[in-house]
């Protein structure tokens, strides 16, 4: 392709790892250019072509970006939703109980989850680190001190699915809150986590508060409690981006908690209007009042209690308490 051989055809263009080669971008704006009606073009890469494709705006107004996120219960089903804002998800009959504990144990990525082995798991979480560490983060980063961050990194799935205290961190590694704080934009950047903010509103008397941190691979956290909620997080926050990256809806994810700490896991917004909120429990099928004190005050559509107990389906002071199978069908 560099020595500018293309097919003769209209067709599909596919260029994976392209960013690797310095002039990627006059490559594809000067194909896309000349030959947009001929040809369909896709590119695709690891976490660098993300911090790649912002060093200038040579492709600005020719492409658009899609995150590419790890499997999902309704994908995994192959279940196809439309959705509507401010409407009620659709959710299927059924409650995949066999496929929620296959996620749960194996995350969504395809190697461990398409596998499901115990030992190409743990083979899977080592490799993993060592290469964004000591490849993908070293060949784009220039970061001194690469094993305090492998440290940091090593202690994130331990504080997944709580708030995120820089302060702690830093002095559990004892290294500059600053460096805390710059180490965390990359692990962001590079999507190995991810933070969810408190929703904002003078209706709820909101606090200033640290967000939440959740992995995107959720299979690598012990405490069985955490790693369910960060599941459900995690294929929220898918969700919300496909709303905003392929139907153009302004979405987004959030937490409430107020003055008082009453606290509600996630919030769901258009426009930063609330849609619909969750709250995730192991067991409890009583609804939390909680969930009840935030939709009355920001007047929340649609409420839900998100449980793992299976076979779960029941409304009870306008709250939704189900089974987090079917729950997770009517997502993405």
């Amino acid at each position: 392709m560099i020595s500018n051989e293309l097919p003769g055809e209209p067709s599909l263009l596919i260029f994976d790892e392209i960013h690797k080669y310095k002039k990627w971008k006059t490559l594809i704006k000067g194909i896309y250019d000349i030959y947009k009606q001929k040809y369909k073009i896709i590119v695709i890469g690891s976490a660098r072509l993300n911090i790649f494709r912002k060093g200038g705006d040579s492709l600005q107004g020719r492409y658009h970006y899609y995150t590419l996120h790890p499997f999902s219960l309704a994908e995994f089903e192959n279940i196809r939703n439309n959705f509507q804002p401010f409407e009620e998800l659709n959710f299927s009959k059924s409650f995949f109980k066999p496929s929620l504990e296959t996620l749960l144990k194996f995350g969504g990525f395809p190697e461990p989850l398409l596998s499901q082995d115990d030992k190409i798991l743990r083979r899977w979480h080592n490799e993993k680190l060592e290469r964004l560490f000591k490849e993908d983060i070293r060949d784009v980063e220039n970061i001194k001190d690469i094993n305090s961050m492998k440290l940091l990194g090593d202690l994130l799935p331990s504080r997944a699915s709580s708030p995120l205290s820089i302060n702690n961190l830093s002095e559990d590694l004892q290294v500059s809150h600053r460096a805390i704080t710059n180490w965390l934009n990359i692990l962001e950047v590079f999507y190995y986590m991810f933070r969810v903010y408190p929703y904002s509103s003078k209706k709820i008397r909101p606090i200033k508060k640290e967000p939440n941190l959740y992995l995107i691979d959720w299979s690598e956290i012990e405490d069985e409690g955490a790693r369910f909620e960060n599941m459900i997080t995690s294929q929220l926050l898918k969700f919300v981006q496909f709303l905003y990256e392929i139907e153009g809806y302004k979405a987004d994810l959030y937490y409430l908690r107020n003055v008082d700490k009453k606290e509600v896991d996630f919030l769901v917004t258009i426009n930063s209007k609330p849609w619909f909120s969750v709250e995730t429990k192991m067991s409890d099928k009583t609804p939390s009042p909680n969930i009840t004190y935030f939709k009355e005050r920001l007047k929340i559509p649609f409420n839900y209690q998100v449980i793992k107990e299976d076979n779960i389906e029941i409304v009870k002071d306008d709250i939704r308490v189900i089974s987090a199978g079917k729950f997770l069908s009517g997502l993405v």
